[in-house]
């Protein structure tokens, strides 16, 4: 596909996919429309770069529908200043968008593969406000908190408290939560004294994380 093509696939991306679900916000849809979703796409997906559906990165591990990362960007409400802690780097495509709206982002990405591409992927693109890590994030990641913002991009059935206790005062955490075909997308705040005020935003479906925690089984 033609260079123009890609951009021409982008317009239309925000257009009808991104504007309609919702999302009016033009930081966002600015963002969105800067930066080449096909320069992180697999190769071999190149001409699905901007279709609606989860694209397959391997290892069980898939890129998120451009409508449903413009809504999750919408709901974290990203500050230029913002310290952003991100589980699941993926092919680094979320991270940028991240980077590019926030001040630092600390990905933390599972699978060495998938760490090593997607740092190619923003080096490429001359994004350096991220910083990669190599582990298991699945019950959090508390090395640099405390966090204005945390962004989980693979399901979890069960949320450990852990995240929210690695919130900054007024900080946000997006995650997804449930268990297939059943899967909440959810925006808690910390509200400092006030404890945490959580808001359902709208039904989805991810692979969940690697190691991710899950409920006690129910015993009579």
């Amino acid at each position: 596909m033609a260079e123009l093509d890609y951009a021409l696939a982008r317009h239309n991306m925000v257009d009808r996919q991104i504007r309609p679900w919702n999302v009016p916000d033009l930081r966002i849809l600015e963002t969105i429309s800067r930066i080449p979703r096909e320069a992180f796409v697999p190769p071999e997906f190149l001409g699905l770069a901007y279709a609606e559906i989860n694209i397959d990165l391997g290892h069980g591990q898939v890129m998120m529908t451009p409508a449903v990362e413009a809504r999750l960007l919408q709901a974290a409400g990203v500050h230029a200043d913002d310290k952003i802690l991100e589980i699941g780097t993926g092919s680094g495509y979320f991270t940028a968008l991240l980077a590019t709206m926030g001040g630092h982002v600390y990905s933390v990405e599972i699978i060495p593969e998938l760490q090593r591409r997607a740092g190619e992927n923003l080096i490429r693109q001359g994004i350096d406000n991220v910083t990669l890590e190599e582990g298991d994030g699945a019950c959090g990641w508390s090395r640099y908190a405390p966090y204005d913002l945390i962004v989980i991009t693979g399901s979890l059935p069960l949320l450990p408290e852990s995240f929210q206790q690695s919130l900054a005062p007024g900080g946000r955490l997006i995650a997804i939560v449930g268990d297939s075909p059943v899967m909440e997308a959810r925006l808690i705040t910390d509200d400092g004294r006030e404890g945490y005020r959580e808001h359902y935003l709208f039904n989805t479906e991810l692979p969940p994380l690697i190691n991710a925690p899950r409920p006690e089984p129910f015993q009579l």
